[in-house]
């Protein structure tokens, strides 16, 4: 078309005539209301309507159009030319061409009319269409020619930018990615969730990669009238050239944008210069393009612009560069002012919101980064799409002149292969602008290597380690590890022209260096020419890059300044430098070498500017600054240390600069550019630079693994780390990146060649334990794919997402078999098909390690799926194809079954219709070495039909043996039921058959019930028909899948609404015989009918185990007739019914059919409410009942009524063993009636009556002898206790009676003490929790003198209020009274008193904390007359100590002369009063009394002559309190007994005493233990050692010569009886001297010598043997212990004496490392020990062997008390013989069996049993499960004595503590229960506690 076309020059209406027919297709296509406004426009036209077209569209809209092009091709030519304006603005999708050709002949003689302005008045709409506009012909002048000089400005700026450009600009040739503009919203941010990893990923807009999305930029720019249209693209992308282009072809004529509109183009990186307000006039006239004439042309051209917004096109270039960020300003009305002065970035806003010129078309470039702000504006988007290969060469060969006759021709080819071979240059020119940098770069490069004649071409490995020559020109890159600076060389094989030797660059940074060389070498300075010079001379490459180093030293100043500059412009985000800004010389440099360029301002400022020439080359100049400058700080350098994401949101920050900085610093860290760094910083610091840089690039390298280490970076940071990684060349780093990821995820970003290369670099490090790569939703250049198999070591493999199809695919299996190590593929959430199935299907048969493929969400259909079934054998290591949501059919699912018989290792196929088809193999290691499990089959939600079911049917009946067969949902009728089921059989399937949803009806269940009489293999069938919202669920169970014992048969019918008509059917399918052993009802509508038919069909089930017959509304008639049946039918056993057994119905049987009256049988009816008549019914048909019976009424609700008739009748059941209504009798009047069973049935043995608990009675065959009433928690009125004490006077014996929790209170507890003389009780009764006072205990404390069987009282008033009254059992007659807690007062004092004086056999009272005061107990002790029994009475309260304990014993011994006794011992005053002359004993033990307390006592005790015995043991008596004791000494003539246990280290003490003694000539039993005992002492004591009978010096110290001298003086003890040296130190020759002393006392029987002697070195270990040989003279020995001797098998030296101590009481071995040989021998020594009591052999090597003597030995030992066999190592077979043992042991009070080793003490807990004396238990750290603890519970009734139970570390839960609780019911003598660390949480102890307080968790 000819540019210069002049409207004049064509015939508007002929141009028209000549368009019609294209224009007729175009306007069809239009919209109604575009049709309408042209339509309109003709005479007559504005009774055209859309409602016409709506009548018959197709002919209205045609005609419509049809008539307008032939009214205006012959109408007049202004006519015609305004209607061709407004065709062309309105309409849409219009060729260039013929839009051109159209607005060219149309002209600007008239105006746009109304229709398509928005600004046009009223006045000015109501002119006719068919006239043209009359407007004002000067501003119409002005306009026009306004607009040719805009021609003329655009125009001079394109010749400017075209000077330097190296190929032609061409819109067509320019591609644009369409992209989904958001205007109006939000966009949302795609950043993956948590639920979205793993699964499909969030798609970009656009489709980078597409070729189908893809446009040129001419058409892109197509339809965009009136419109805000975004043109993004990186930078260096080329948008400011492109809107240059666009406003030269505007300014000729051509293009998409109209020549009649005015080309406004502004770069927001000027309009960052504009500081004030400023109006849209000002804007367009002072910064844009001033008119050639006055204000009167400026205000035409404004006025004009207003009226006819949409006659402008506005190019705003560079966005990004913009300073501010768009906000809509709001305003009271829709649009702004024009002319009111705003800042600028509320101008740009305004215009692009439409506030300002409505209609007018907006052009506006950035980067991809900041399109979110422009979200709300765009109407249209598109990206830029970077240069191809093909792209790329074609500049390269430009650049270099390689098409003509140049003599760079050959250079040109050698730059295009070096640039296409290397893939960091080929990343850097995707861009048009890097392009060009990369060509500078090879051409200097290139240049280099010419000059200096070279031949060859080196390659450096990635190790960088040996040198290969190849010829050729071509290389592939591996810089990596590389020893050069800047650059690594390599060559390939391919032929071209004469070689070069050429480095290539490794990494982005080293291009960059290289560029700088090139730049510098530009310089016509003679230091450019030197640099030049220096570049020839050699070919070798270190002396090139010492060159190269000369050259950065060369211009290193001007350097510094241009990297300040740079830095400066990026702290300050200035990419716009003023002359002032920069050096002169600086300037002049940078401009010579081409490092900056200048920039024109705006016309109001005549000021130059520059720039760097491109972004990129700023951002590394502020790198190198960063590098090697002390003005950047390590703070500044962390802040600007960052990792980028390409997830972009509204609120990130914006930024004019490509965020590559991060990358620059870490490239510049590797060790390749510390010597550049060097040269550049001895700028700055000549002397330190090279630490300097070192330490600078050792901190990047630390931040850098900082970031390697952390484990919260998303994929685009991951992949921001992989390219800085890459430019660091460090490959440690890249370990660090893989080291704690197994599968790097990339989601929803576009990804670039140069993206993977990094990729590559990293995952490459990790080995050959490899890694994943996961492709989310990720943009992917096909050339991706070519880079894609550099990286080594993948294992696993993930694309997702749509726009992957088969030409996708395709590219992937050229590819795949290059991955070795691939393990796992993932193409999911795709566009497959089966095409490119079968492509990846045959690429993966080359890849022998795959073992799972994920083919899931794609559009394989059945053929596809196929042709990835077809390589199942093909693949060994194969573990899972997953193949979901492909659009398969049941095809598939027999294909897959099918294959099952040809591939033998598949394990599972799993096809859900709805979900997921899946296929499991085997691996065949598995298969070899264990036997081949059973594969399963899942078919889910299929559509089956009658073919499909057959066809499917036959390839499962040719399947190996299957584990389950699942055939769940789907569709399903009773053809296809049957069809089935006549083919099951055929079926090999070991486990289950699952056919959920199979089932509709009874004649579908009927159908699949006949198969358990048909095909006998099925031990199992359920069926449940209602299930809401879940299928039906049905299953076939075989022997191999059922949890059932063998030989059992299971029929669940459950939920199918059965009616009684229908179990004739059942019966029917499942034929005369059957075997079934289980069958479940439940859930029916059987009633009492049906009931009915299923118990005369009992007959039939001959092996019938258990009937289910639960929720079936069955009445009180069908209970009966389960009665009935109970007793009719010997094999039915057990009936268990809830709620009247409307709820659960449960019939049990056994195998056993005999007729026996021992056999169990249980009628339980829960949860009902049953009338009087009911239980009388019930209970008279039990009564026919044979067998023993358990009746069960619990949760029944029994009212009075019921149970008087329940009474009734209980006599006649004659074989009723136990009776049970719990929870059922709740009033007190009701459980007395029922009490009333004691008197009338002899039989029961056992009543227990609560009323929200257990409740139950026992019932023997015989009449009992004795029976246990535990009435409790019932609120007893004064008539229920007076008729319950009537009921209880007439039972012959009772055992115990518990009436605890009934709030007797006072009143109802004198009344039983009354009536207790006519009770005939054996054990105990207990009254505890019945809010007792004070009166209350002394009523019963009273019962010690008004009942003579009553052997003792105990009484607590505190929290844990207790009342226990004990009887005399096993013939004893003394009586104890117990006090605790019961705040008495004097009178209560007196009144008891009275009680005690008047029951002489009362022997023992027991007072502790009663709050008494001295004066009480003295009142009381003085009050009290005793018997010639005596009388024991101890108080214990807390203020019993030091002198007040000192007091109160002197005025007790001066109130009562009968006082035998006194001791205080701690807290507690014991005393013990006889009718005796005077008291005989003194004791204050362990009661903090110190020496001078002592002093009121000397005279007391001086006048007790009788006193034989002294004990201030444990007290602090220093001088002056041995000063007292030795005064009294002289005047105790009988005195015998002295103890004196120390608590301190004095010496004295022992020498004043033992000086005092000389003269206390009758002291026989002398106690020194714990002191110090000097050499004086041990002299004196030798003299009165001889006339003693018992001595204990345990604990003592004193020197080796003091403790010889004493040892020696023991030989002279000829009377001693008792010896005791615990612990203390005997050295070798004491211990000798022991030995021999020992052969003279034949007199001792009681020797303990703990811890005396431990076997070490050889001098001890004969010590030991001395001293046991030395006990063989001792035969009178009764008490031994020799506790810590360590003596091991020397222990049988002692087994040879123990024959010989036949009245031995004690022995203690523990500590002594007793083999379990040696202990088999000890217990069968101690059999000669008839008399033995306590056995002490605790922390020894006993074992099973010593066990199983003690079950032989024990026994014949009847007097044993305690025993003790802690911490051996006794198995699980000796306990049980120990347990035997027990059965024997009548007198057994204490066991210990603290870590024996073994968790199976079930048996010992059962043996106590037969131990009724035992009261203390040790089972603690055996690890003791609930096991042991109920067996415990179960025995604890019958151990009434028991007081301890220690089961401390243990593993004892809530269920085994629950039973104690329970169990201590029974146990009031019980006090403490120890159960710290066991299985119980803290909240549940404190529960448990608060139910019973004994129970102790702490460790304390």
């Amino acid at each position: 078309m000819d540019e210069n076309l002049d409207p004049g020059d064509e015939n508007v209406n002929v141009v028209l005539a000549q368009e019609s027919s294209e224009l007729f297709h175009i306007l069809s296509s239009q919209s109604p209301d575009i049709i309408k406004k042209l339509c309109q426009m003709m005479p007559g036209g504005a009774t055209w309507s859309v409602g016409a077209q709506l009548e018959a569209p197709p002919r209205s809209s045609a005609a419509g159009i049809k008539d307008a092009l032939d009214y205006f091709s012959t109408a007049k030519a202004a006519d015609c030319r305004n209607f061709l304006q407004i065709m062309c603005i309105l309409c849409e999708n219009i060729p260039m061409r013929l839009e051109s050709r159209l607005m060219s002949a149309a002209g600007y003689a008239n105006n746009v009319c109304e229709n398509s302005s928005p600004s046009v008045t009223n006045e000015e709409s109501s002119s006719s269409h068919s006239e043209p506009q009359l407007i004002k012909r000067p501003r119409i002048d002005y306009w026009e020619q306004y607009i040719a000089a805009v021609m003329i400005l655009l125009l001079r700026r394109w010749e400017r930018l075209s000077e330097a450009l190296v190929k032609d600009v061409q819109l067509e040739n320019v591609w644009v990615n369409l992209r989904t503009a958001t205007r109006g919203r939000d966009r949302p941010d795609q950043t993956p969730g948590p639920t979205d990893r793993g699964s499909r990923t969030p798609e970009p807009d656009g489709d980078f990669g597409s070729l189908e999305s893809r446009v040129t930029l001419e058409t892109f720019l197509q339809g965009c009238a009136g419109k805000v249209t975004v043109l993004v693209g990186p930078a260096g992308s080329g948008k400011t050239l492109l809107t240059s282009c666009l406003g030269r072809q505007w300014a000729l004529g051509l293009g998409p944008i109209p020549s009649s509109r005015l080309f406004v183009l502004l770069e927001f990186r000027l309009l960052n210069l504009l500081s004030s307000p400023l109006s849209l006039s000002e804007l367009l006239f002072q910064h844009y393009l001033p008119p050639k004439g006055g204000d009167e042309e400026k205000r035409a051209v404004v006025d004009y612009l207003l009226s006819n917004p949409e006659q402008s096109c506005w190019v705003l270039d560079g966005y990004d560069e913009f300073y501010s960020k768009l906000t809509r300003h709001e305003v009271p009305g829709e649009w702004l002012d024009p002319e009111s002065p705003l800042p600028v970035a509320n101008l740009i806003s305004a215009l692009l919101y439409r506030q300002l010129l409505p209609g007018c078309t907006v052009l506006v470039t950035c980067r991809v980064r900041d399109v979110m702000d422009l979200n709300d504006v765009s109407d249209k988007l598109g990206q830029l799409m970077g240069w191809d290969c093909h792209q790329i060469k074609e500049y390269v060969d430009n650049f270099f002149g390689v098409k003509g006759d140049s003599t760079d021709r050959v250079l040109g080819l050698q730059a295009a292969d070096l640039l296409l071979s290397s893939q960091h240059l080929l990343s850097l020119s995707y861009l048009p602008a890097l392009c060009n940098i990369c060509c500078i770069c090879l051409k200097h490069l290139l240049l280099e290597g010419k000059e200096s004649g070279t031949t060859t071409i080196h390659s450096r490995e990635e190790e960088g380690g040996n040198e290969t020559r190849r010829k050729g020109t071509g290389l592939e890159p591996r810089g990596r590890g590389g020893r050069e600076d800047f650059a690594t060389d390599g060559t390939d094989d391919r032929d071209q022209p004469p070689p070069t030797q050429v480095l290539i660059p490794a990494t982005l940074t080293q291009v960059y260096l290289n560029v700088l060389c090139a730049f510098l070498s530009r310089d016509p300075d003679e230091r450019g020419k030197t640099v030049k010079a220096k570049t020839t001379k050699s070919s070798k490459s270190p002396q090139r890059t010492v060159r190269r180093l000369s050259a950065l030293g060369q211009y290193r100043s001007e350097l510094c300044e241009l990297s300040r500059l740079a830095w400066r412009g990026l702290e300050e985000s200035k990419i716009l430098f003023l002359k002032e800004d920069v050096p002169h010389n600086v300037l002049d440099f940078a401009i010579r070498t081409g490092l900056l360029s200048q920039v024109e301002l705006g016309l109001d400022n005549g000021t130059p500017a520059y720039c760097f020439i491109h972004l990129t080359i700023q951002e590394f100049l502020a790198a190198l600054r960063i590098m090697t400058s002390n003005d950047v700080s390590d703070k500044q350098l962390m802040k600007r240390f960052s990792l980028k994401t390409r997830w972009t949101t509204r609120s990130e920050q914006r930024t004019v600069f490509t965020d590559s900085l991060h990358l620059y610093v870490c490239g510049l860290a590797s060790r390749h550019c510390t010597q550049a760094l060097v040269q550049l910083a001895r700028a700055s610091d000549p002397a330190g630079a090279q630490s300097w840089v070192q330490t600078r690039q050792a901190l990047v390298l630390k931040l850098l693994k900082n970031l390697c280490l952390s484990n919260t970076l998303t994929g685009p940071k991951i992949l921001e780390l992989c390219q800085c990684v890459q430019e660091s060349q460090e490959h440690k780093l890249a370990k660090e990146v893989v080291g704690t990821r197994f599968t790097l995820e990339l989601r929803n970003i576009q990804l670039l060649p140069k993206d993977i290369d990094a990729l590559a670099f990293v995952v490459n490090s990790v080995g050959d334990r490899g890694i994943g790569l996961d492709f989310g939703s990720c943009s992917m250049e096909p050339e991706c794919l070519d880079v894609l198999p550099r990286c080594q070591f993948i294992h696993h493999l993930s694309f997702r997402r749509r726009k992957y199809g088969d030409r996708f695919a395709e590219k992937l299996s050229s590819i795949l078999p290059e991955f070795t190590t691939l393990r796992k593929l993932e193409f999911c959430g795709s566009s497959l098909t089966s095409t490119g199935a079968a492509r990846l299907a045959s690429a993966l048969q080359k890849c022998p390690d795959i073992s799972e493929i994920n083919f899931s969400d794609n559009n394989l259909k059945d053929e596809g799926i196929k042709h990835v079934a077809d390589i199942f054998t093909k693949l060994p290591k194969l573990v899972s194809v997953t193949l979901s949501r492909n659009k398969s059919s049941l095809k598939t699912v027999d294909y897959l079954v099918g294959k099952m018989s040809s591939c033998l290792n598949i394990q599972q196929v799993h096809a859900d219709a709805k979900k997921e088809v899946k296929v499991t193999f085997s691996q065949t290691s598995d298969m070899e070495g264990h036997k081949k499990t059973e594969a399963t089959v899942r078919l889910l939600n299929q559509k089956w039909n009658k073919p499909e079911m057959q066809k499917v049917a036959n390839s499962l009946a040719c399947c190996p043996a299957l584990s389950v067969l699942d055939l769940s949902g789907g569709q399903w009728n009773v053809e296809i039921l049957k069809i089935l089921a006549k083919c099951l059989p055929k079926f090999n399937v070991a486990n289950e058959i699952i056919l959920n949803g199979s089932c509709s009806s009874v004649v579908d269940l009927v159908v699949l019930t006949a198969l358990l009489s048909h095909w006998p293999a099925v031990v199992e069938l359920h069926i449940r028909l209602q299930s809401d919202p879940d299928p039906v669920p049905v299953s076939i169970v075989f022997s191999g899948g059922s949890k059932k014992p063998a030989n059992t048969k299971t029929l669940c019918l459950s939920c199918c609404g059965l009616l009684p008509t229908d179990l004739t059917r059942v019966w029917r399918s499942l034929g005369k015989s059957c075997d079934l052993t289980e069958l479940d009802l439940s859930s029916n509508c059987l009633g009492n009918t049906g009931l009915r038919k299923l118990l005369d069909v009992l007959p039939r089930l001959s092996n019938i185990q258990e009937i289910n017959a639960s929720n079936n509304s069955v009445s009180m008639e069908g209970v009966v007739m389960l009665a009935d049946a109970l007793c009719s039918r010997n094999n039915l056993t057990e009936i268990h019914i809830s709620d009247g057994g409307r709820e659960q119905l449960i019939l049990k049987f056994c195998s056993d059919q005999s007729d026996d009256e021992q056999q169990l049988k249980m009628f339980s009816i829960r949860n009902s409410s049953l009338r009087p008549s009911d239980v009388t019914t019930l209970c008279r048909r039990l009564i026919q009942c044979g067998s023993s019976l358990k009746l069960d009424l619990c949760h029944c609700s029994l009212n009075d009524g019921a149970i008087k008739n329940l009474l009734k009748v209980l006599p006649k059941m004659a074989s009723l063993q136990r009776l049970n209504v719990s929870y059922s009798i709740t009033s007190a009047a009701g459980a007395v009636i029922m009490v009333r069973c004691l008197m009338d049935i002899p039989r029961v043995t056992a009543l227990e009556l609560r009323p929200q608990s257990e409740s139950f009675v026992h019932f023997d065959r015989v009449k009992a002898e004795q029976v246990s009433c535990r009435l409790t928690n019932f609120n007893l009125s004064s008539d229920n206790v007076e008729q319950l004490f009537k009921i209880l006077q007439r039972v012959p014996q009772l055992s115990d009676l518990d009436l605890s929790s009934n709030q007797l209170r006072d009143e109802g507890v004198r009344c039983f003490v009354d009536s207790l003389p006519k009770l005939k009780i054996n054990s105990f009764v207990n009254l505890s929790n019945n809010s007792l006072t004070q009166q209350g205990l002394l009523d019963v404390a009273g019962s010690l003198c008004t009942c003579g069987d009553v052997a003792a009282v105990e009484v607590s008033l505190g929290a844990e209020e207790r009342c226990l009254i004990w009887f005399r059992q096993y013939g004893g007659c003394e009586k104890t009274l117990s006090v605790r807690d019961g705040g008495l007062e004097r009178e209560h004092l007196h009144r008891l008193a009275e009680i005690v004086s008047q029951c002489p056999r009362l022997t023992k009272l027991e007072f502790k904390n009663n709050s008494l005061q001295p004066e009480g107990i003295e009142d009381f002790v003085r009050e009290l007359n005793v018997g010639q029994r005596g009388c024991s009475i101890s108080f214990d309260e807390c203020w019993i100590r030091a002198e007040k304990a000192v007091s109160l014993v002197c005025r007790c011994l001066e109130l009562k002369k009968h006082i035998q006794t006194i001791r205080v011992h701690q807290t507690t005053l014991h005393l013990f009063l006889m009718k005796s002359t005077g008291p005989t004993s003194v004791s204050l033990a362990d009661c903090a009394v110190e020496g001078h307390q002592l002093s009121p006592l000397r005279s007391i005790i001086q006048r007790c002559p009788l006193l034989t015995e002294l004990d201030f043991s444990h007290n602090s008596l220093d001088a002056e309190g041995v000063e007292s004791l030795c005064s009294v000494l002289p005047s105790l003539p009988k005195l015998t007994s002295l103890s004196v246990v120390s608590k301190e280290t004095c010496k004295t003490v022992v020498e004043n005493l033992s000086e005092a003694l000389l003269h206390a000539t009758t002291v026989q039993c002398l106690n020194l233990s714990g002191h110090v005992i000097s050499d004086t002492a041990a002299q004196t004591m030798t003299r009165i050692l001889p006339r003693l009978r018992l001595l204990n010096l345990s604990d003592c110290s004193w020197s080796a010569a003091a403790g010889l001298q004493l040892v020696k003086a023991l030989g002279q003890c000829v009377s001693l009886e008792g010896l005791c040296l615990d612990s203390v130190r005997l050295d070798e020759n004491s211990r000798a001297c022991l030995a021999q002393v020992l052969k003279k006392i034949h007199s001792i029987r009681s020797l303990k010598l703990n811890k005396v002697a431990a076997v070490g070195e050889p001098s001890e270990q004969n010590s030991v043997l001395d001293l046991l040989a030395a006990l063989e003279e001792l035969t009178l020995m009764e008490e031994i212990e020799l506790d810590g001797w360590r003596m091991s098998d020397r222990v049988e030296q002692l087994i040879r004496l123990l024959p010989l101590w036949t009245q031995l009481r004690r022995i203690s071995l523990s500590k002594n490392l007793i083999s379990d040989q040696s202990g088999d021998k000890l217990l069968e020594a101690l059999s000669s020990c008839c008399h033995l009591e306590e056995l002490y052999l605790s922390s020894n090597h006993l074992g099973d062997l010593t066990a199983a003597r003690m079950a032989i030995v024990l026994p014949s030992l009847t007097h044993i008390t305690v025993l003790d066999i802690s911490e051996n190592c006794i198995g699980n077979e000796g306990l049980v013989n120990l347990s035997e043992a027990m059965k024997s042991m009548k007198n057994l009070t204490r066991i210990h069996l603290t870590s024996v080793g073994t968790s199976e003490l079930c048996a010992v807990a059962a043996g106590l049993a037969h131990c009724p004396l035992i009261q203390d238990v040790g089972l603690g750290w055996n690890k003791c499960g609930d096991d042991v603890v109920l067996e415990l519970a179960r025995v604890l009734p019958s151990c009434q004595n028991l007081t301890r139970i220690d089961l401390e570390s243990n593993r004892v839960s809530v269920v085994g503590v629950e039973s104690l609780v329970k169990a201590l019911q029974s146990c009031p003598a019980l006090q403490l229960i120890r159960l710290w660390r066991n299985d119980v949480s803290s909240g549940e102890a404190q529960r448990l506690i608060v139910k019973d307080k004994r129970l102790n968790f702490s460790s304390t």
